[in-house]
């Protein structure tokens, strides 16, 4: 069997979740059988692997360079037995491949369109151009697979159109072994020299986030909780690539404000390598999500590798990976019907977001043991190895 896998990221172009996944998954899949990958961000090395430049160097528009880079990408699919696409941007790739060789697709559900409205604010007119490829895409599919039991309701909520017996819950997976905290002396000693050259300090206690600067992450919410948290407390922001200007002056002045008032704000604006993001990581003492749409959260499984206690948003696929009161603390929410995740009460939200991580550093010896259990709950339920064998097993029941 060969499977050509079509994403827009793939190492080294790597931003977000989708990309982890991607990668990871083909990684096991190679296992089971033939993979071809399909990228964006032009020519790789690596065998197995195929990076795409826009057809004709492109247009210009953000939306319309997605659909060529898609096209060389579905003709290229020929000889392949099935197309697994992931996220809008390689879906209509995915799409026109089964149309032209007669083979099935299915794709990936890491979000969906209709539930992040503010992308209008980043691509104006080509958010109507991305929300008709994904419902074209989603109706035509053979099979979907929603990383949560969340997003299986979400995607069937959002495509009422779509047979829900095509739609199989597939979590996403981590590598607890690739995200485990410094055990030798010189992983100490390297863990050791970054959490000092970011200037956190190892004896206050901390609470980390690592994302996207993106409305669904919630960022803004959360650095105003950080108003109402201890003074002890550091705060470790790992935050990059904003989607829009305004966003990122939003959170830039929140954080030059939070600066003038307290220590210990710290913001990493770089894409850490995974060591040094580990090490941060280990430094701290919980990890926050305080996401307003969040599928599933691999940033939740990493942080929970390492040992941290997550105290994140109770939506969407999030319930299913922190267990409230044993691997960290779930934040209530009560989101408004527009699609934007938006909370109903802002303020309440924000006063129940700073009492979860107050509560969480407040008793050190509590945290560490949630840290504990949840590595444990990571291990157990969101290996890959068992991820590439429900995904190869779904793949062998479409092609019969």
């Amino acid at each position: 069997m060969r499977a050509d896998i079509l994403t827009r990221e793939y190492p080294p172009h790597i931003y977000g979740g989708a990309g982890v996944h991607v990668t990871e998954l083909a990684a096991v899949l190679r296992e089971h059988m033939d993979v071809e990958v399909r990228a964006f961000d032009g020519p790789r090395e690596d065998q197995g692997v195929t990076g795409y430049d826009p057809l004709g160097g492109g247009v210009g528009d953000a939306s319309l360079d997605v659909l060529a880079h898609n096209l060389p990408m579905a003709k290229d699919c020929e000889g392949a037995d099935l197309v697994h696409s992931h996220t809008w941007y390689a879906n209509m790739a995915g799409h026109i491949a089964a149309k032209l060789h007669g083979i099935p697709h299915i794709i990936s559900a890491h979000s969906l369109e209709p539930l992040r409205p503010w992308k209008a604010e980043q691509l104006g007119g080509g958010y109507r151009v991305s929300s008709w490829i994904e419902r074209t895409a989603y109706e035509g599919a053979d099979a979907i697979i929603a990383v949560s039991g969340g997003m299986r309701d979400d995607v069937l909520r959002s495509y009422p159109d779509i047979d829900p017996d095509k739609v199989h819950v597939i979590h996403n997976g981590i590598d607890v072994d690739a995200w485990a905290a410094p055990a030798t002396d010189d992983e100490r000693a390297a863990a050791d020299a970054v959490v000092a050259e970011w200037g956190i300090d190892p004896e206050r206690p901390a609470i980390v986030f690592v994302g996207r600067i993106t409305r669904q992450k919630g960022l803004p919410f959360f650095l105003r909780a950080v108003e109402d948290l201890p003074p002890e407390v550091q705060v470790v922001l790992c935050a990059g690539a904003p989607d829009t200007k305004e966003i990122a002056a939003e959170v830039s002045g929140l954080v030059a404000s939070l600066q003038e008032r307290r220590d210990g704000v710290i913001w990493i604006d770089k894409h850490l390598p995974r060591p040094e993001l580990v090490a941060v990581l280990d430094a701290c003492t919980a990890f926050v999500c305080p996401s307003v749409y969040e599928p599933l959260g691999i940033v939740n499984l990493e942080a929970m590798a390492v040992g941290l206690p997550v105290v994140a948003t109770a939506t969407g696929g999030i319930p299913e990976v922190v267990v409230d009161g044993e691997t960290g603390i779930l934040v209530p929410i009560d989101q408004v019907s527009d699609g934007t995740g938006t909370p109903t009460d802002p303020d309440a939200f924000i006063a129940d977001l700073a009492a979860a991580l107050t509560d969480v550093v407040s008793d050190l010896d509590r945290a560490k043991a949630w840290g504990a259990a949840g590595r444990q709950r990571a291990a157990e339920h969101f290996s890959w190895e068992t991820i590439g064998e429900r995904t190869a097993a779904l793949y062998k029941d479409i092609l019969g």
